[in-house]
């Protein structure tokens, strides 16, 4: 990733507690509503690294990371679950500062790449490509089975079941 200096006042840190009301923020801007006491609670389930940009006391931008180890390659998979730079704070490459932290810390735990899903609509077209300037290729589709309930859709495949 390649491009002009980063603002310096910009701090990339991982998360802390404390950061959860701005995160909550954060997160509602990406289009995840949720409040500032589900964000404390998220940030200490520690099943994803969360780095943040923090402009002095104010957070402007962030990055969840975790990795996996699929059966179906050889190292473990980095992959980004979310991502925001605040609109106010955008043009400041501030997401780059935020992806080429993502990608020191995917190198440092063993993986070979890093994969991100993003939604196909048009509010999203601007990140889409930055992703690509940030070397990103568009490789595959993502499909969604939702559970509407605690059961989840009833599938019938004919197959015997280990249930």
């Amino acid at each position: 990733m390649k491009g002009r200096d980063v603002d310096r006042t910009i701090l990339i840190r991982e998360a802390a507690h404390e950061d959860a009301p701005q995160i909550a923020e954060l997160l509602s801007e990406l289009g995840y509503p949720l409040s500032a006491s589900e964000a404390g609670v998220r940030l200490a389930r520690s099943s994803e690294t969360v780095f943040v940009a923090a402009d002095g006391p104010s957070l402007v931008g962030l990055l969840a990371i975790s990795s996996q180890l699929p059966i179906a390659r050889p190292r473990p998979v980095a992959r980004i679950t979310a991502m925001i730079v605040r609109s106010g704070a955008r043009r400041r490459r501030l997401g780059t500062a935020l992806m080429e932290r993502a990608v020191e810390w995917a190198r440092s735990a063993g993986c070979e790449g890093i994969e991100l899903t993003s939604g196909i609509r048009p509010e999203r077209e601007g990140a889409h490509r930055f992703y690509e300037r940030c070397g990103f290729v568009k490789t595959s589709y993502r499909f969604w089975l939702p559970f509407t309930d605690h059961r989840g859709p009833v599938l019938d495949s004919g197959w015997p079941s280990s249930n």
